[in-house]
């Protein structure tokens, strides 16, 4: 390319820049602006020292960073938790509760109160799938961490995870299954981890997650929500492991955990599309989807999970008759339908 004359450089120099602050911008246009100065998002784009972030929990607690998360909170709507206080009361009292919050945290006495556990229908399933619904002010905390925590790890996670992320979700899972098969990925490793949920390991996800977060604080706040009391047939027990669904935070710790798998199962040479704990790999032959299925076992329970053994297969989908479910629909001869229901 042919260098510009001296006079126009400042001028170039500055167009680029611009260039790369739009496109920044852009890549980080859903993040809460409040949390998120323009100082952070160029930081979070050129990466912090050690890949790790200190100093965070004062941007949990920060008056407008609780004044979003309670616009979110509300908007999102939900039940009250075991305290019984419903979003209008809450609401009602709203200066006060945001207040008490603020300082709580500030001060490092804030304590989680009991998740109400319910029961819901499981899709596909004579099984009922446990749901935790924390109370109001939770959520409004659990949602101002999830603002703050959110693009840090955002930035790691692969392109073969869909599920609870910003401008992704079914559709494009589904999508990249049709255009895999479609290119001659054809054997489908069709996964299913057993209870995935309440089983990861307390300890296993905290050593994931302090990667890339070292604010003691805001770590004491994430392992205190991990090991809240449940509120269950009027008795309290607290967890051993597992992160409840439900709980705000959750989808995204789920994927923190197992980000290495999906890390690792492409760095290996596998497609494999992931919707939280749903996922499938798909390969080109049989030998290919017999060594995916046994590196994703392996990785799997490395880290204290179980494929469930039932219902976890490799499927030949361009053999007539074969076919597997995922995300509601039904793959065959490189084509889906919705599933019938049972």
């Amino acid at each position: 390319m042919k260098a510009t004359p001296y006079e126009g450089k400042p001028a170039v120099v500055s167009q680029r820049a611009k260039q790369a602050g739009e496109a920044c911008s852009e890549r980080w246009s859903w993040v809460e602006r409040t949390v998120w100065t323009e100082r952070m998002l160029e930081a979070l784009e050129n990466g912090v020292k050690g890949g790790v972030w200190f100093s965070l929990i004062d941007k949990v607690y920060r008056r407008t960073t609780l004044d979003a998360a309670w616009k979110r909170v509300r908007q999102a709507g939900g039940a009250p938790g075991s305290d019984r206080q419903s979003l209008e009361a809450f609401e009602s009292r709203l200066e006060v509760n945001l207040t008490q919050l603020q300082e709580e945290l500030q001060k490092g006495t804030y304590r989680p109160r009991p998740i109400r556990r319910t029961y819901i229908d499981k899709p596909g399933s004579k099984e009922k799938r446990p749901l935790g619904i924390p109370t109001v002010r939770d959520r409004v905390v659990q949602t101002a961490l999830k603002m703050v925590l959110e693009p840090i790890f955002e930035r790691e996670f692969m392109p073969t995870s869909f599920g609870f992320r910003p401008g992704m979700g079914c559709k494009d899972a589904l999508r990249r299954v049709v255009e895999l098969m479609r290119e001659g990925h054809t054997w489908v490793i069709d996964a299913d981890l057993k209870s995935y949920f309440e089983t990861i390991p307390h300890d296993g996800l905290m050593a994931e997650i302090r990667r890339h977060v070292a604010d003691s604080r805001v770590l004491d706040l994430i392992e205190g929500f991990l090991k809240q009391q449940i509120l269950e047939d009027l008795r309290y027990w607290t967890p051993e492991k597992g992160t409840p669904q439900g709980a705000v935070i959750s989808p995204l710790l789920s994927n923190v955990y197992l980000h290495e798998v999906d890390k690792l199962v492409r760095a290996a040479g596998y497609e494999m599309v992931r919707y939280a704990d749903d996922f499938v790999i798909l390969c080109r032959n049989y030998q290919e989807a017999k060594e995916a299925l046994s590196l994703v076992t392996e990785l799997t329970a490395e880290r204290g999970l179980t494929l469930h053994a039932d219902k976890t297969r490799v499927v030949a989908t361009h053999e007539k008759g074969q076919g597997f479910d995922f995300l509601g629909y039904h793959f065959e001869n490189g084509t889906r339908w919705p599933r019938k229901k049972a």
